[in-house]
């Protein structure tokens, strides 16, 4: 029997059929939007994150930046565009399984698959995880197949990919951290909820039927296990993305944008619209009910004694 794992991996990247050789996940216009296509903002506090863990480790060149699950590259051409500090010393490499996202690929290096460590540097993955193939059990610890479940019966995630990207990534870092962001509960809160809440299909920026209909249309996620990623290894810090955002700078970014936008806004010129642009992708980044209200958990891992 084809067990949901199995399932999930032809639904999104079967080479011919998968949602993501469609060549619309992740872009604007598409099934969703992520931080990145918000706008270039959330790059630039990126791009001041980076800037900071750089200064950190002492300047590093190269310093390494992985962005795994890269879809059509936009980070990367958002980070580039906010000229960061550490852009000479900046090595970027996109990671991006699907051949349509790899095409897309302008900024940095692009590769279908992780490199060979070891990097000193940092790994993101920036709502990659939820979309990792994962096991599901049923109450008696049947392996839920290509069969819809009962909507009321209470399913156990197994994120076995998700937990093995980790290891992986953990891996590749000689000294630098690893990065996720991404929705994120707990196995037990999720066992205790009807799977359909947590187990989400997206079609159209709305939500899409439930994952064994019409496989390759519509993008399938999960919400990621924090308690099962930390049994890899526990993280060194984990927060909201509001509160992420603030600590590298966001508001002082937004506050730059409004005085461009005041000194502007009569003649309406690109710097001055820019500007205004910011604050409201401010809005979306920081919503407790949405982008903003997403985890983001970071692995430290010191230089070698």
């Amino acid at each position: 029997m084809t067990n949901f794992a199995e399932f999930m991996e032809r639904a999104l990247y079967d080479p011919e059929h998968g949602f993501y050789e469609s060549g619309q996940a992740g872009r604007r216009g598409g099934h969703f939007i992520t931080s990145p296509e918000v706008g270039p903002l959330f790059g630039a506090v990126v791009g001041r994150a980076l800037d900071r863990r750089w200064e950190e480790m002492s300047r590093p060149d190269p310093f390494t930046v992985i962005d795994a699950g890269a879809g059509p590259g936009t980070l990367a051409r958002t980070v580039a565009k906010a000229e960061p500090d550490c852009a000479p010393a900046l090595q970027w490499i996109n990671v991006e399984r699907s051949a349509a996202g790899r095409a897309t690929h302008t900024v940095g290096e692009s590769a279908s698959a992780m490199p060979d460590g070891p990097i000193i540097g940092v790994i993101m993955a920036n709502e990659l995880l939820d979309n990792l193939p994962l096991r599901l059990l049923d109450p008696e610890g049947g392996v839920v197949g290509e069969h819809r479940p009962s909507p009321e019966i209470r399913l156990t995630p197994r994120q076995d990919q998700a937990c093995a990207w980790l290891a992986q990534a953990l891996s590749l870092v000689s000294q630098g951290t690893v990065m996720v962001i991404d929705y994120m509960s707990t196995t037990e809160e999720m066992a205790s909820r009807p799977w359909p809440e947590w187990l989400r299909t997206y079609r159209g920026h709305e939500r899409g039927d439930d994952p064994w209909t019409s496989p390759g249309t519509q993008d399938i996620t999960c919400e990621v296990a924090l308690d099962q990623l930390s049994a890899v290894c526990p993280p060194t810090r984990v927060t909201d993305q509001a509160t992420w955002l603030k600590a590298h700078g966001i508001d002082n970014l937004v506050a730059e944008g409004n005085a461009a936008w005041q000194a502007g806004a009569a003649q309406g010129d690109l710097p001055a619209l820019a500007g205004r642009s910011r604050a409201i992708e401010a809005e979306a980044l920081l919503d407790p009910a949405g982008l903003g209200g997403f985890t983001v958990a970071e692995w430290d891992v010191p230089a070698p004694d």
